[in-house]
């Protein structure tokens, strides 16, 4: 199946669009017995939280810091072996050239085997080309950015009037379609994201900055959501995860649960609020 109609699939199964991000903290796996053992941590995450998972999202460097890459690579298999209709993206923010690029779409689509992978285009549409090869993948391309220093360049205004994020989305899109694209827009970014959408009708947007960040949940949904009820991923990552105060791993594991279906259910309430 291609990953857009698996994401689709999953969406219209779960009526929201709630993103899990697993991107353990060293402070959480040592106070719970877990730094040596990323794989045992996740497992317990997605057991908890799968019910309310529109997809999950591993952080690619939160795995590779600490050496943990093979951990990373099981959790991913784990979540195909044991809940196969749940996408998995992998968040690399991958960008380079020729060959370079060609052993990162090989390392993202065969050495982890997930589903979609975050890319930065800022060094060209040729360095898109190798992920999109892989045409039952999705392609996440970062447009404009959560974080505050994404104005930095993203805002830029070209000779034709348009800022740099704009163009961007539009290139991409003229270049490889809207099958396999999907944009990261950031929640903080209200006005570009509803600015986005009215330009590009049906691309799907990973949304990040929610939660921790202070994104505006009601104002995504109402401005980011698709007119058939899709069109949007929303990750949350610390907002699920960061219960530190548990005394013990099963209190904590329960918290983690009941944060996921606050979420999932905020998010389904409000889809089915602004689905017209």
């Amino acid at each position: 199946m291609k990953f857009n109609e698996k994401l689709s699939n999953r969406i219209n199964l779960q009526k929201s669009f709630l993103c899990i991000g697993l991107d353990p903290e060293d402070v959480l796996l040592s106070k719970y017995g877990f730094s040596d053992d990323i794989f045992t941590y996740n497992k317990s995450i997605i057991d908890a939280t799968h019910h309310y998972a529109t997809a999950f999202k591993p952080q690619f460097a939160h795995y590779a810091a600490v050496a943990k890459e093979d951990q990373l690579n099981e959790t991913i298999e784990y979540i195909r072996s044991q809940y196969s209709s749940i996408p998995v993206i992998l968040d690399s923010k991958r960008g380079d050239i020729g060959s370079t690029a060609s052993k990162y779409a090989k390392e993202s689509y065969e050495r982890f085997n997930v589903d979609a992978v975050t890319l930065n285009p800022y060094m060209g549409l040729d360095t898109l080309i190798p992920y999109y090869d892989y045409k039952d993948r999705g392609c996440i391309i970062l447009v404009k950015t959560s974080n505050p220093g994404s104005k930095d360049f993203q805002d830029l205004v070209l000779a034709s009037g348009e800022k740099l994020y704009q163009f961007i989305a539009k290139a991409v899109l003229t270049s490889f379609g809207e099958e396999q694209t999907l944009f990261v827009v950031g929640a903080t970014c209200s006005d570009e994201l509803a600015g986005l959408r009215e330009v590009h009708k049906q691309t799907t947007f990973l949304v990040p900055g929610l939660g921790a960040q202070g994104g505006d949940l009601d104002g995504v949904i109402k401005s980011g959501m698709t007119s058939n009820g899709e069109g949007l991923l929303l990750n949350v990552s610390r907002g699920i995860t960061n219960s530190a105060s548990a005394e013990d791993f099963a209190t904590y594991l329960k918290q983690v649960e009941i944060n996921a279906k606050i979420w999932y259910e905020s998010m389904k309430n409000l889809r089915e609020k602004y689905y017209e």
